[in-house]
C-alpha cells in the first residue's frame, strides 16, 4: 500500500499528523483539530484502549467528537451522536478548466463564507476552517454567491470540501467549475484530488462522476458524545 493509500484510509490521522500537525492539539497519541479550524478528532489507525481515554481528556467531559470515517467503536460510556453513510471519492483525470472568473478567499472573506455556508449547508465551516488549505470563490458583484476549497491534506492527497452555490446562483455550473479549479491546483502540487460525499447527496455524486471522480470506498461518518 502507498503512502497516499494509507493516508486515505486514514484521512484526519494522516493530516494531523503531517501537513495539518500546526492546527492540531493532542494529548498522547488522540489528536484534534482546534475547535475554531475543525471538529475532527482522530486515533491511531488501530487505537488502544488508553487512545480513547487520551481522546476522552483531550476534548472534555461531555464533548462532541467528530470521529470522521474512522471505523472504531469507542469503549462504553460514549454516547452515539450520528452515523451517516458516505463516500469517499478520487479524480485521476483532470476536466478541462471552465472559463470562470474564480477569485482567491482567505482571512478577511471569512464572514462572508460562513455567510454563504449557512445559506446552503454544504458542512461545518468554522471560523478558522479557511486555514486548511487553499480556497476560491464566485462574486456577483460584492456578493460571494460559490466558493470550493481545501479540508483534509494527508500526505500525497488533498480534499476538495465546503462546494456550495447561493440558491439564486444555482443552475450556472460553478460548483463544477470551483471544484475543476481546486482539482487543478491540488494535482499541479503533485497530488491526489479526493473528496467525501453522503451517500444520499445522489445530485452531487451525479456531479463529481461527470468531472470524473470515482468511488475510492464505501465510509460511515460517526459522532459521539464523550463520558461525561
Amino acid at each position: 500500500m502507498s503512502d497516499t493509500d494509507a493516508g486515505l484510509d486514514h484521512p484526519v490521522h494522516a493530516a494531523l499528523t503531517s501537513r495539518h500537525a500546526g492546527l492540531a492539539r493532542s494529548k498522547g497519541r488522540a489528536l484534534s483539530y482546534d475547535a475554531q479550524v475543525a471538529t475532527f478528532s482522530a486515533l491511531p489507525p488501530e487505537p488502544e484502549p488508553e487512545d480513547w481515554t487520551d481522546l476522552a481528556a483531550l476534548l472534555g467531559p461531555g464533548a462532541f467528537a467528530d470521529l470522521f470515517s474512522s471505523p472504531h467503536e469507542p469503549p462504553a460510556g460514549w454516547e452515539q451522536v450520528f452515523t451517516l453513510d458516505g463516500l469517499q471519492l478520487v479524480l485521476d483525470v483532470l476536466p478541462p478548466r471552465a472559463d470562470l472568473d474564480v477569485v482567491p478567499l482567505g482571512a478577511g472573506d471569512s464572514p462572508a463564507m460562513r455567510a454563504l455556508v449557512e445559506r446552503t449547508r454544504p458542512g461545518p465551516f468554522w471560523e478558522r476552517t479557511h486555514e486548511m488549505g487553499r480556497y476560491v470563490g464566485v462574486r456577483d458583484g460584492d456578493r460571494l454567491v460559490a466558493m470550493a476549497g481545501e479540508r483534509l491534506r494527508p500526505p500525497g492527497a488533498t480534499e476538495i470540501s465546503a462546494v456550495c452555490t447561493a440558491p439564486e446562483a444555482r443552475g450556472r455550473g460553478l460548483a463544477a467549475a470551483l471544484v475543476t479549479d481546486a482539482a487543478h491546483a491540488i494535482a499541479e502540487r503533485g497530488e491526489q484530488p479526493f473528496l467525501h460525499v453522503a451517500a444520499s447527496n445522489t445530485g452531487a455524486i451525479a456531479l463529481y462522476e461527470r468531472l470524473g471522480f470515482r468511488v475510492r470506498r464505501a465510509v460511515v461518518f460517526r459522532g459521539y458524545r464523550t463520558p461525561g
